[in-house]
């Protein structure tokens, strides 16, 4: 058998310290929430809050429903985030099934509540039927931006796509829409996640010879269901290596080694990007706090400031 370079120096650094012993806590992070459907859920949310907001992410976002189907909920959850926590709050917003008019009366609430920054995208129309420009609408991410950047001063941030965007003919295209983004007024791309550190490290190699020098942060997604995962997986055209489906095989009806499995694949991955130089990261949280904190945890983040008891009402 045939040892590789990089195989030997992982083993070399596995010897010589522990596996996290190399990793400062000097990174930075942001979490990514769901507004809740129900009020079980919105304590469960808010509970996830309490618990990574400690952390000093730089930012809380908010994802947006398919067509807008979570306006409502998305704006009240982004508005409480920026009055109650302390921590930046961002805003999804999609161009799907709205008017200029309806989007920008949106961003103009968003700027009144205090929240100073969106995520811009282009989103996805419901049912999974292809896209198309709403009739007055924005015609894509990039116009989307230029919209609200004429609007108002918002930091602005995009989607990147490591493995190409489904819609994307091929990599070309699709960096050449990043850039369009980015010179639109965008400050960085989250990307789409992934399960590979060379998978980032390319696209990153990619973007630079295509002429975009913008901050590009790797978007982790923490396996919470890994069936989960394998949907969304499907539907962004991500892949799922062979050696993570056997590590994720039987564990279905054991969810605290599940748990446990998935914060050390994720952790060592994100190890892996910050030996490649990375010091931000994006979490995908599902609305669950203890995958991505413990995550954090092992990167070398501590806390920042106390986390808040959870008030409990009496019966």
């Amino acid at each position: 058998m045939t040892i590789s370079v990089s195989q030997l120096e992982e083993a070399r650094r596995a010897l010589d310290a522990p596996l996290y012993a190399d990793v400062a806590g000097d990174m930075t992070v942001s979490f990514e929430f769901s507004p809740p459907k129900t009020d079980k859920a919105e304590i469960a949310l808010w509970d996830s809050i309490e618990t990574l907001a400690p952390l000093g992410p730089r930012f809380l976002s908010v994802t947006y429903g398919a067509g807008g189907s979570t306006r409502d909920r998305t704006h009240a959850t982004v508005a409480r985030i920026a009055r109650d926590t302390g921590v930046p709050a961002a805003a999804h917003l999609t161009c799907v099934e709205a008017t200029r008019g309806e989007i920008d009366a949106i961003a103009g609430e968003y700027w009144d509540a205090g929240v100073r920054h969106i995520v811009a995208l282009r989103g996805d129309v419901p049912g999974g039927a292809p896209y198309a420009a709403h009739p007055g609408g924005y015609e894509n991410a990039a116009a989307l931006v230029e919209g609200l950047k004429r609007l108002h001063p918002f930091e602005i941030s995009v989607a990147g796509y490591p493995e190409c965007h489904p819609d994307s003919r091929d990599q070309a295209f699709d960096l050449d829409n990043l850039k369009r983004k980015l010179d639109a007024g965008a400050d960085r791309a989250l990307t789409q996640f992934f399960f590979s550190p060379d998978t980032f490290f390319r696209y990153r190699d990619a973007a630079a010879a295509a002429g975009i020098d913008a901050e590009i942060v790797p978007g982790i997604m923490p396996i919470g269901s890994f069936a989960g995962v394998q949907r969304m997986a499907a539907m962004c055209a991500t892949d799922i290596p062979g050696w993570l489906l056997r590590l994720f095989e039987g564990l279905d009806d054991h969810p605290a080694a599940r748990q446990l499995v998935a914060a050390t694949v994720a952790a060592e991955m994100c190890r892996k990007l910050y030996a490649g130089g990375v010091k931000q990261f994006h979490f995908y949280t599902m609305n669950k706090a203890e995958l991505s904190f413990a995550i954090c945890h092992l990167l070398g983040l501590r806390a920042k400031t106390a986390a808040k008891t959870p008030e409990v009402v009496a019966a």
